[in-house]
Protein backbone atom coordinates (compact mmCIF):
# COMPACT_ATOMS: atom_id res chain seq x y z
CA UNK A 1 0.00 0.00 0.00
CA UNK A 2 2.84 2.38 0.86
CA UNK A 3 4.58 1.81 -2.46
CA UNK A 4 1.35 2.49 -4.32
CA UNK A 5 0.87 5.81 -2.51
CA UNK A 6 4.51 6.79 -3.05
CA UNK A 7 4.24 5.93 -6.74
CA UNK A 8 1.06 7.98 -7.06
CA UNK A 9 2.69 10.94 -5.29
CA UNK A 10 5.77 10.67 -7.50
CA UNK A 11 3.66 10.62 -10.66
CA UNK A 12 1.52 13.53 -9.43
CA UNK A 13 4.63 15.52 -8.53
CA UNK A 14 6.21 14.84 -11.89
CA UNK A 15 3.09 15.93 -13.75
CA UNK A 16 2.78 19.00 -11.55
CA UNK A 17 6.34 20.06 -12.21
CA UNK A 18 6.04 19.35 -15.93
CA UNK A 19 3.18 21.83 -16.13
CA UNK A 20 5.42 24.57 -14.74
CA UNK A 21 8.12 24.08 -17.36
CA UNK A 22 6.65 26.23 -20.13
CA UNK A 23 9.32 28.07 -22.07
CA UNK A 24 8.76 31.58 -23.45
CA UNK A 25 8.02 31.58 -27.17
CA UNK A 26 10.11 34.28 -28.78
CA UNK A 27 10.20 34.66 -32.55
CA UNK A 28 13.52 35.64 -34.04
CA UNK A 29 13.22 37.62 -37.27
CA UNK A 30 16.16 37.12 -39.58
CA UNK A 31 16.81 39.54 -42.41
CA UNK A 32 16.88 37.85 -45.79
CA UNK A 33 14.63 35.01 -44.68
CA UNK A 34 11.02 34.56 -45.78
CA UNK A 35 8.90 37.00 -43.77
CA UNK A 36 5.48 35.95 -45.06
CA UNK A 37 3.47 37.18 -47.98
CA UNK A 38 2.63 40.83 -48.37
CA UNK A 39 -0.97 41.64 -47.47
CA UNK A 40 -3.27 43.50 -49.80
CA UNK A 41 -5.66 46.18 -48.69
CA UNK A 42 -9.23 45.03 -48.02
CA UNK A 43 -10.71 47.10 -50.85
CA UNK A 44 -8.27 45.68 -53.43
CA UNK A 45 -10.14 42.36 -53.63
CA UNK A 46 -12.44 41.29 -56.46
CA UNK A 47 -15.57 42.55 -54.65
CA UNK A 48 -14.56 46.25 -54.67
CA UNK A 49 -11.89 46.31 -57.41
CA UNK A 50 -9.74 48.90 -55.64
CA UNK A 51 -12.61 51.29 -54.78
CA UNK A 52 -11.84 52.37 -51.22
CA UNK A 53 -14.91 54.60 -50.91
CA UNK A 54 -17.25 51.76 -51.88
CA UNK A 55 -15.55 49.51 -49.33
CA UNK A 56 -15.93 52.15 -46.60
CA UNK A 57 -19.60 52.62 -47.49
CA UNK A 58 -20.22 48.86 -47.42
CA UNK A 59 -18.48 48.62 -44.05
CA UNK A 60 -20.47 51.54 -42.66
CA UNK A 61 -23.71 50.00 -43.95
CA UNK A 62 -22.81 46.64 -42.40
CA UNK A 63 -22.08 48.28 -39.04
CA UNK A 64 -25.35 50.21 -39.11
CA UNK A 65 -27.27 47.02 -39.96
CA UNK A 66 -25.89 45.42 -36.79
CA UNK A 67 -26.88 48.41 -34.66
CA UNK A 68 -29.88 47.42 -32.52
CA UNK A 69 -31.04 51.02 -32.10
CA UNK A 70 -31.26 51.48 -35.86
CA UNK A 71 -33.16 48.20 -36.34
CA UNK A 72 -35.77 49.05 -33.68
CA UNK A 73 -36.67 52.44 -35.17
Amino acid sequence: MNTRILTLLAVAGTLGLAACGERPQIVEYKQGQYQGKADTRPWEGPAFKGDKVAWENALRNRNQSQNEYKRVE
